[in-house]
């Protein structure tokens, strides 16, 4: 055996020889951001081999000066002997120290009353058939000997009005020690169906009244659980983290490749029950003081390969022609199924799906949006890990995924990363030194660019003249903050090294904006495929609603700029948070919106582009700064005096 040191962990693994370094690393539970799984695609899990020897191969992710300094990729490196490694702390903080969209309790509070308002305001009920309540049972004498459960059943039926009740074997084997610790007072939790009453829970004692529920985002990159007191429909807590399963994937295709591997699937599903889901309840149960069996409902919202991998259901055709995914409406579901912390009895709904590339987390935010009760045309981009786009209104709606890739996130990006502590989200360049002026993420010093950051650089740097409307950066300008590399691939400092104290200047090149401009222009390409389908164009937009982590912190302006989105008014264009979360939250507190929410799935018409006639043209156009029509962008082209 091999010993293997992370000395950035202090933890000491032993592994077999040849072993591969990333293999390695997961296996004593180290995260190292490997955004393409091992792939050698991205070059994003550099590592650095203090002592020792790795069997690795030299890539164009790492330079001559990265190579004498040990660096190697983990992905590409095997073990042959027994070695030190550090692991930067860009890597391993990337998903814990990640920044969640959010702006506290009152700021989510607007937005889930937005979302109720709009339900209210068109005769959707907010109503549970989950009851809780406290109740007194004549305790037995010889005279009245009858079983623990007869005597239940007798005082349901004739205090309740229920001829019949149902539960699960755990309960039974509860009822007869709960019923005499507190002298036959008791506190059922059950479910009203007609002349049936299902008992999901029994404690000892008055517990109170109160009964929750949990609505999840399950997002590719991010995961947000919000804790709601079901009967007042009250937001008591929220919390997030990265999705666990990013350490085998950034994007869904690379977790579906993983998935087919042994046991792929079966860690991917621990990855986002075990090492996600699960830790965000527990520290919300400790920080309310909540008995998890007092949580009875559970909606998820995903898209369809994340509503897959948390039922453990095997996701490879999503992925191929004909791209057929394994199921769109959610099975019946109790928390015991899924291993969920919550009541084993709970009720698990998750969002239905379109189709394999249009999930729930896209008809969740459809609902909180609003879209299927509006009169105006609503066009509906979700910016993320992946690009979802649904135009239409009360009338109809067409629903479209982009292949944008992990760009958003950071990925593709030499120093990209997504938005955590570090991470520069915003940029301002002096027109006359070309000096940036960095806002960064967190009380911390800048460590990389994430997808806010990079809208706002490529903005900056075509009104600046560095670059050209392809994305070229320009040779004539002399200024130590453009250079070129041995290959004339041209360059911009954002920071340099000594400036941080950083390992290497934080730098974008023309690869990294050609990476980007590919992945706005499937954005702005989609959308006007999905008008054009119509015969209509971006002139009859009365809404743009944007949803997805990118957007709390998207300007517009920006944005509208480099042709990520249409030229068109400036006040149609709405923030609207984390939608996912929010319908996740209105089918939660409301039967009839959970019935909606099943409608919009089956009337939302989803539109294939890789065989939509037209559109690679005008994907190319639009791979262009703003786009190769310019007349398409009349703003800009006044902006930029072209």
């Amino acid at each position: 055996m091999i010993k293997v040191l992370f000395k950035s962990h202090n933890k000491e693994t032993y592994c077999k020889e040849g072993d591969l370094l990333l293999d390695v690393a997961r296996a004593a539970d180290i995260f190292i951001d490997a955004p393409c799984n091992g792939n050698v695609s991205c070059g994003k899990c550099k590592v650095k081999v203090l002592n020792g020897n790795v069997d690795t191969e030299k890539t164009r992710h790492i330079t001559d000066d990265e190579v004498k300094q040990g660096y190697v990729l983990a992905c590409n490196s095997r073990v042959v002997s027994d070695i030190e490694v550090e692991v930067p702390s860009k890597l391993s903080s990337s998903m814990y120290g990640m920044k969640i969209e959010g702006g506290g309790k009152e700021k989510d509070e607007a937005i889930f009353n937005r979302a109720k308002d709009i339900a209210s305001n068109h005769n959707l009920e907010f109503r549970t058939n989950i009851k809780k309540k406290y109740i007194e049972l004549d305790e037995p004498t010889l005279d009245d000997n009858i079983s623990d459960v007869d005597r239940l059943q007798r005082y349901i039926r004739n205090n309740l009005g229920y001829n019949e009740i149902d539960f699960r074997l755990d309960i039974l084997r509860k009822i007869p020690k709960v019923l005499r610790e507190n002298d036959f007072k008791v506190t059922l939790t059950y479910v009203q169906k007609k002349n049936k009453l299902t008992i999901i829970n029994i404690d000892s004692g008055d517990t109170g009244e109160s009964l929750y529920g949990v609505a999840i985002d399950i997002g590719t990159t991010s995961v947000v659980v919000c804790l709601v007191e079901l009967e007042n429909q009250v937001l008591i807590d929220k919390a997030s983290s990265g999705n666990a399963q990013i350490k085998y994937g950034a994007d869904v295709i690379n977790r579906i490749v993983f998935a087919t591997k042994k046991d792929g699937l079966d860690i991917l599903y621990k990855a986002i029950i075990h090492e996600t889901i699960n830790p965000l309840l527990r520290s919300i149960y400790e920080k309310n003081n909540i008995n998890k069996d007092d949580v009875i409902s559970v909606v998820a919202s995903g898209n369809t390969t994340m509503s897959s991998l948390l039922l453990g259901v095997y996701p490879d055709f999503l992925r191929r022609e004909p791209y057929i995914p394994p199921f769109l409406r959610s099975p019946k579901l109790m928390g015991e199924n899924v291993e969920l912390e919550v009541n084993d009895s709970a009720y698990v709904y998750l969002a239905p799906n379109v189709s394999s590339y249009v999930g729930g987390d896209i008809t969740a935010g459809v609902l909180s949006a609003g879209i299927w009760a509006n009169e105006e045309n609503v066009l509906f981009i979700d910016l993320g890990t992946n690009g979802e786009i649904v135009f239409g209104n009360k009338d109809f709606m067409m629903s479209c995924a982009c292949s944008a890739g992990p760009a958003f996130e950071g990925g593709g990006i030499r120093c990209g990363m997504r938005s955590s502590c570090g991470a520069i989200e915003g940029i301002k360049i002096n027109s006359d030194t070309l000096e940036p002026t960095l806002k960064i993420i967190g009380d911390c010093e800048p460590i990389g660019i994430c997808g806010s950051g990079i809208i706002d650089l490529i903005c900056q740097m075509i009104i600046n003249g560095i670059i050209d409307r392809r994305g070229k950066i320009q040779k004539d300008i002399d200024n130590p903050r453009i250079r070129f590399d041995e290959n004339e691939i041209g360059e911009y400092v954002l920071a340099f090294k000594e400036e941080y104290n950083l390992e290497n200047d934080i730098i974008v090149n023309e690869v990294d904006i050609d990476n980007f401009i590919r992945a706005k222009g499937a954005i702005y390409s989609g959308a006007s495929v999905l008008l054009d389908s119509l015969g209509m164009d971006f002139s009859v937009l009365d809404r743009v609603y944007i949803a997805g982590g990118i957007g709390n912190s998207l300007n517009i302006e920006n944005a509208i700029t480099i042709g990520l989105l249409p030229d068109v008014s400036r006040d149609k264009f709405k923030y609207i948070g984390n939608s996912s979360l929010v319908g996740s939250y209105l089918a939660l507190i409301s039967r009839d919106a959970k019935n909606k929410l099943e409608e919009i799935a089956s009337q939302m018409t989803y539109v294939e582009l890789s065989v939509y006639p037209g559109y690679m043209d005008e994907f190319v156009s639009a791979c262009f700064l703003p786009h190769t029509n310019i007349e398409e962008f009349p703003s800009v082209k006044e902006l930029l005096k072209i």
